[in-house]
Order: structure tokens, then C-alpha cells, then sequence
């Protein structure tokens, strides 16, 4: 065998450089140079040409190896400064109520399932991507909880953008107004503060992801909600991801425990995400009960007796999908049947013991889009019963593009129509940057106008529907509220005033409209009389009635302490003063033609 040249090895030597030099990362450059030189100095002592390529091609592949453990190992990074104070902020202020992390956390994991989505249509093996879904789990023992979907995933260059930065700019400005609680805030998802939500309940989150582009690197971002972050290399199998998608694991602080337990993640999921397109999966414990032979009962048993039987629980986890409602509001009205609206009320309102006695479903366009679906029970709730205007009470759910958002806004709806149960689903709402105050401006009047004129048609339709009876029922639950709409929205009391209901000399043990009362009012009247009084039989008992029943005026009775306070509210009604007939210095009606008709009455 020929001993290789100098040259030659010098030759091959450099080919192998050149491939190594191919790569990207700056670890490999400096490993191929010392590869050079380590394999001219030690080719003197080669005897053989394939000993030789064979060392020499030993010699490079573990330098390749070393290169490439190199190239993975944990790269720290700087948040943007701006982020630090932000993460503060948010931490600290900027969430009242810790449970939203859960909210925004799963409507990131649906935003990556709907860009997945999208992209797949396009993409030239579709049919190999895994459906979008959400998966949630609990682990008490480790006290963390993680949040996977199997979305649209990230890249290296994606993490350090998307997690490194407010929305890819969080100015000063923004920080300073946030700060000073002057921030003009109006769209969600705007400054994209999200994600560090998580850091209200977490000390540490570890975020797992692999993008669905092809050919891509699974990767591993961390960070204990300091100054910095970290961002390393995975295999697929820590991934575990089929295709692609991302897998928050939040490490839980000690005080926030009670996140851990998936009883108290379901209540969340259920209250904030039900509607959530994609379907989410919670980690669950179930117990079954089994019939098994009892071995103690059964040692004894005679030959022949059928063995005795005892029933013993089994415990078993697996994944079971929670939001199973369909989001009826974002559905065309002539598609949806009675029944489906009755279910949908039963389901988001929890109220199994009652049916909807009215439902409204319809979409405003134009200047502002929003699309709802209003209810008036079938009997008044529980909670309005003790107290009518009860601040636990949660009539309106809003929701943005199916995430709940609050139920506890006020002004989206007069506290009159308190009563009325819907869903709001609008993305032109003004909200701060945490999504929980609704701030006033010129969309929330036209939805509030629009709320209150549906409203109105609805308890229109009940009073002029031909069974009288649904209107008592509705009166005698609802009409304290009628009332209140009188003393206090000025604006809309000429709509409700027709709608009202009373008890009078001449009704008996039927009600009566105001329009039925001017409508049989004696000639010559020109007033609409009422007395007051504890109830309607102590109002019949008042002494002013003689003098006006004699002369054939009817008088509403105004029963309820609400009710003289409504009726001082509005002093007429269409062309007639309304008049509080037991005031002394009250004239009843007494032209010269009402005496004269009066007198030739008596002779």
C-alpha cells in the first residue's frame, strides 16, 4: 500500500473543512479549524489509505456531533426592558381577578389552532396535519398546569418575538400611560399582554412548541418572570408533538395551589371558554362503581349458591371534552329552532327549572357589528327575588369572538331591564388592555340602544299576544322592573308607559292599560285619577272615591310604595294629566257642561 502524500491529505482535509464550514452555527467554524489541524499533524503516522479515511472520517463525524451539542445548548436572552415593567404591571395591577390567566391562555391556544387552520387549507399535505384541539391538565403532585394545542407552533425567531416583547413594539409610551392609569387601551390583544398573565399564578412557565412549517426544530422557552428568558433546543420526543403546536407548563406559586385541581379548571373552562371553537379536553379523574365477587363474603359459600357480589369504586384519568355548547348566537336566526334556543338558555344560563317565555337573535351591522341573543324568563330568577337589583345577578354575557369576557358590566344594559338574560358577542366593544372594563363610548350607546329597543319588542310581542295570561305572568313577575324604567331612563319611559298594568274600581280582579282606561273614560273627563294605598283593598276603602265613582270616573289604584314615586314621574299620558286624586287641593273636572249633564242626571 502507498502511504498518502502530504498534499493529498492536505486535499481531502480541506474538503472536509469546507463541508464543515457549510453549517451555520459559530461553534462549528471553530471545531473544523481544529479539526484541520489535528488531522494534518496526526496523517504522518497513517500506514494505510483506508485506515487513514477511515480515522479521518471518525475524526470529523465526532467533531460534527460536538458541533451540533454546540449549537443546541441554552441560549439566554434579554426581554425588551419595556417588557420587565410591563410584566410588573400586569403581575401586580393591571388583573383584578386572577382566574382570567385561564382565559387568555386558551384564547392564545385557539388563536394558534385558527392560524393552523387557515394555513392548512393551502398547505400541500393538509391531510396530514391533526385536526386543531386544546388540551388542559393538572398535576397536584407537581403542583403545575399546562395548557397544549396543537396549533400553528413557533419557530426559534417566533419565540424571541412573540415572547420577548410586547405585541413586537411595547413603546415607553405605552408603559408610562399604563402605569400612570392613563393608557388609552381599546382593543384586545392590542399590546398582546396575554401570555404573561400566566405569571399572576406561575413563578415559572416553560413554554414547549415546534413549528408546523417543514423540516422545523421543536424548542423550549423559560423564563421565572425576571429580566431574561431562555430558548433551547428539544427533541420531538420531549415535544411530543404529532405535527406541530405549543404546550404551556405553568409551574404554580404556592398561594395559587387551588389551580392545580382540575374540579376548579373545569368550573373556569366552563364559565370563560364553552363557546371556544376547537374543541378542549380536561384531564379528568372518574369514578366508577364495579360489581365484583366479595372474597370474604363468599369463603363459606355452599357448592352451587350464586357467589355474592359487592360494589366497589374504580378510579380511572383520562381526557373528556368540556365545551360541548354550540355558540347559538353566531348562527343564522331562521336556522335555529324553538327548541335550540330553549336548550341554549338552559345550558348558559344553568337554568334547568324554567323555558325562555320570549327570545330575541339578531345582528347589528354597519357602524358597529355585533350579533346577540336576548331571553325573558319564564319566572323571575332566584337571586332577583331577595333582592331586585342584586349585584351577584349576571343577566349579560359578553363575549369576544366566543370568549367570555365579564358579565358584570355596567351600562351595557339600563338596570331596568335587569331581568333580561342574552350574550353580547361583539369585537367592536371599547375594553382595557386586560379586558375586564368596559369604558364608555360612542359603540356602547348604540349597542345599549339597540339592547333596550329589542328588549322592548319582546315584551311588546308577550302583551299582544292572544293567551292574556303570558302577559300577568310576565307582569306579575317583571313589572316592578316596567316601573322603575319609568322614574329612571327618561329616554325610553313614553315606550314603557303603554305597558304598564293596574287594578282599578271598575278592572275588579283583571288589570287594566292606560290606553284601556282612556279609552272608556267618562265624557267631559279630561284626567286620569289614582289613589294610593297598602294594597288594592285599602286603596278601595279611600274616601276621595265617592266623588269621582259618582260622576262615573274610573280610578287606578297605585298599590306599591314604587308606585306613586312612577306615577309623580310622568304627569301625563297622550293628552290627559294624571292626577293624584286624594291631594286636597286636586278639582275634579267640572266644566259648565259636565254640571249641567250632571244636574239633568239627577232630576
Amino acid at each position: 500500500f502507498l502511504v498518502p502524500s502530504t498534499s493529498s491529505i492536505i486535499k481531502y482535509l480541506s474538503i472536509q473543512h469546507n463541508e464543515l464550514l457549510s453549517t451555520t452555527h459559530p461553534a462549528t467554524m471553530k471545531f473544523s479549524s481544529v479539526a484541520l489541524l489535528g488531522l494534518a499533524i496526526s496523517s504522518s503516522a497513517f500506514t494505510s489509505p483506508k485506515l487513514f479515511h477511515r480515522r479521518s472520517q471518525n475524526v470529523v463525524g465526532s467533531l460534527l456531533q460536538m458541533s451540533e451539542a454546540t449549537a443546541t445548548k441554552t441560549e439566554s436572552y434579554e426581554f425588551q426592558a419595556e417588557v420587565g415593567k410591563v410584566m410588573d404591571i400586569i403581575i401586580n395591577s393591571l388583573y383584578s381577578d386572577r382566574d382570567v390567566f385561564l382565559r387568555e391562555l386558551v384564547s392564545n391556544a385557539a388563536d394558534a389552532c385558527d392560524k393552523k387552520r387557515f394555513l392548512s387549507i393551502t398547505a400541500e399535505e393538509s391531510e396530514g396535519l391533526s385536526k386543531p384541539s386544546i388540551k388542559v391538565k393538572c398535576n397536584p403532585d407537581e403542583n403545575t398546569i399546562s395548557i397544549e394545542d396543537s396549533g400553528v407552533g413557533m419557530t426559534r425567531d417566533e419565540l424571541v418575538n412573540n415572547l420577548g416583547r410586547i405585541a413586537q413594539s411595547g413603546t415607553k409610551a405605552f408603559v408610562e400611560a399604563l402605569g400612570e392609569g392613563t393608557a388609552d387601551v381599546n382593543l384586545i390583544g392590542q399590546f398582546g399582554v396575554g401570555f404573561y398573565s400566566a405569571y399572576l399564578v406561575a413563578n415559572k412557565v416553560e413554554v414547549f412548541t415546534k413549528s408546523m412549517q417543514s423540516n422545523s426544530q421543536a424548542f423550549k422557552w423559560e423564563s421565572s418572570a425576571g429580566n431574561s428568558f431562555e430558548i433551547s433546543e428539544v427533541s420531538d420526543e420531549e415535544a411530543a408533538f404529532e405535527t406541530s403546536g405549543s404546550r404551556l407548563v405553568l409551574h404554580l406559586k404556592e398561594d395559587a395551589a387551588e389551580y392545580a385541581d382540575f374540579q376548579k379548571i373545569e368550573d373556569l373552562l366552563n364559565r370563560y371558554s364553552e363557546f371556544v371553537e376547537f374543541p378542549i379536553s380536561l384531564w379528568k379523574e372518574k369514578t366508577e362503581y364495579k360489581k365484583v365477587p366479595d372474597v370474604e363474603a363468599n369463603k363459606d359459600l355452599p357448592e352451587g349458591e350464586e357467589p355474592k357480589m359487592k360494589t366497589v369504586p374504580e378510579t380511572t384519568t383520562e381526557y373528556e371534552q368540556i365545551n360541548n355548547q354550540k355558540p347559538i348566537w353566531l348562527r343564522t336566526p331562521k336556522d335555529c329552532t324553538e327548541e335550540e334556543y330553549n336548550d341554549f338558555y338552559k345550558g348558559a344560563f344553568r337554568n334547568s327549572y324554567d323555558e325562555p317565555m320570549k327570545y330575541s337573535h339578531f345582528v347589528l351591522e354597519g357602524q358597529v357589528e355585533c350579533k346577540a341573543v336576548l331571553f325573558i324568563p319564564g319566572m323571575l330568577p332566584f337571586e332577583l327575588s331577595k333582592d331586585m337589583f342584586d349585584e351577584n345577578s349576571r343577566n349579560i354575557r359578553l363575549y369576544v369572538k366566543r370568549v367570555f369576557i365579564n358579565d358584570k358590566f355596567e351600562g351595557l344594559i339600563p338596570r331596568w331591564l335587569k331581568f333580561v338574560k342574552g350574550v353580547v358577542d361583539s369585537d367592536d366593544l371599547p375594553l382595557n388592555v386586560s379586558r375586564e372594563i368596559l369604558q364608555k363610548s360612542k359603540v356602547l350607546s348604540i349597542i345599549n340602544k339597540r339592547l333596550v329597543r329589542k328588549s322592548l319588542d319582546m315584551i311588546r310581542d308577550i302583551a299582544e299576544d292572544e293567551d292574556e295570561t303570558k302577559y300577568i305572568t310576565f307582569w306579575n313577575n317583571f313589572g316592578k322592573y316596567l316601573k322603575v324604567g319609568i322614574i329612571e331612563d327618561t329616554k325610553n319611559s313614553k315606550e314603557i308607559e303603554p305597558l304598564l298594568r293596574f287594578f282599578s274600581t271598575k278592572s275588579e280582579e283583571e288589570y287594566i292599560s292606560l290606553d284601556q282606561y282612556v279609552e272608556r273614560m267618562s265624557e267631559g273627563q279630561k284626567s286620569i285619577y289614582y289613589v294610593t294605598g297598602e294594597g288594592r283593598e285599602n286603596a278601595s276603602m279611600s274616601p276621595v272615591l265617592e266623588k269621582l265613582t259618582s260622576r262615573g270616573y274610573e280610578v287606578l289604584f297605585a298599590t306599591e310604595p314604587l308606585d306613586e314615586i312612577m306615577m309623580e314621574s310622568f304627569r301625563q299620558y297622550k293628552d290627559f294629566d294624571i292626577v293624584d286624586a286624594s291631594k286636597e287641593t286636586v278639582k275634579i273636572d267640572d266644566d259648565a257642561e259636565t254640571k249641567k249633564k250632571n244636574e239633568e242626571a239627577s232630576e
